[in-house]
């Protein structure tokens, strides 16, 4: 039982940061005898092990918290840490010795297996709950998620190598904490698309408007054009009969001194 949650909570530790936990059982079992790894597995408290563990565990800190190389590292990360949870959790097969049993130590393969199991759901749940947390604080809260990671993979790993049982507390938690951020993170999405389609709507009924008066006014001009282009011509074919009439005047005011001369 003991053997099982201290390999799972160094598993899990390494589905957020493989190195954290690689480094923190290279360290205790050098220098102490709270970790006694296998035989197989004892090249994971050489100095080059932790030296090259404290180098990328370093490079793993920074480049966790910058906004959208996180992601990049995070898929560099999918085929690391499950290979880091199998490792941890068999070389953590040490705590056995609690059950009274060595199944973990006379079966490490099964032990890989269970560890990257693990490993990788973590991950996997890490790396589907970062894009939303970058996306809902415009990639201000990358760094603080990352901090909180890092602050969880390292208590998780000091709980799973002395206190065992409350691993499971952990993984409590962490379900709880991840289910509300995706849940929160997909009504945001919904709340943003209502948004943008709402907008969207808006301009389209605003555009139709637009083009709705430019219509009427055409119309409202094209109508005023034609009444006084009608009007004038209506008053030019009024004119144009009265002026034939005055023209029969002009030869009776001619031919009056004709009659008058023979007087």
């Amino acid at each position: 039982m003991f053997a099982a949650l201290t390999g799972a909570g160094l598993s899990a530790a390494a589905g957020l940061n493989a190195f954290i936990p690689l480094v923190m059982v290279g360290i205790f079992a050098r220098f102490t005898d709270v970790m006694e790894l296998p035989d197989q597995l004892m090249w994971l408290q050489s100095w080059p092990a932790i030296i090259i563990g404290l180098i990328l565990l370093a490079a793993e800190i920074v480049l966790d918290k910058i906004p959208g190389v996180d992601t990049v590292n995070d898929l560099i990360q999918t085929a690391v840490r499950p290979l880091v949870g199998g490792v941890i959790f068999a070389a953590s097969a040490a705590a056995a010795e609690f059950d009274g049993h060595v199944f973990w130590t006379e079966n490490p393969l099964i032990a890989g297996i269970v560890g990257a199991v693990i490993a990788g759901i973590v991950h996997v749940s890490k790396t589907a709950s970062r894009p939303t947390i970058n996306a809902s604080t415009g990639g201000t809260g990358a760094p603080l998620a990352s901090f909180a990671e890092d602050a969880i993979a390292v208590g998780l790993s000091f709980l799973a190598i002395f206190i065992p049982a409350l691993v499971v507390v952990v993984f409590i938690v962490l379900i709880a904490a991840l289910y509300r951020i995706v849940s929160n993170g997909r009504r945001r999405r919904k709340h943003k698309g209502l948004l943008q389609t709402s907008k969207r709507l808006e301009r389209e009924a605003e555009q139709e408007a637009g083009r709705g008066s430019r219509r009427e006014r055409w119309k409202t001009w094209t109508t005023e054009y034609r009444e006084r282009m009608g009007s004038r011509g209506n008053g030019a074919s009024a004119e144009t009969p009265d002026e034939p009439a005055e023209e029969p005047d002009m030869p009776s005011q001619a031919a009056a001194p004709k009659d008058q001369s023979p007087a």
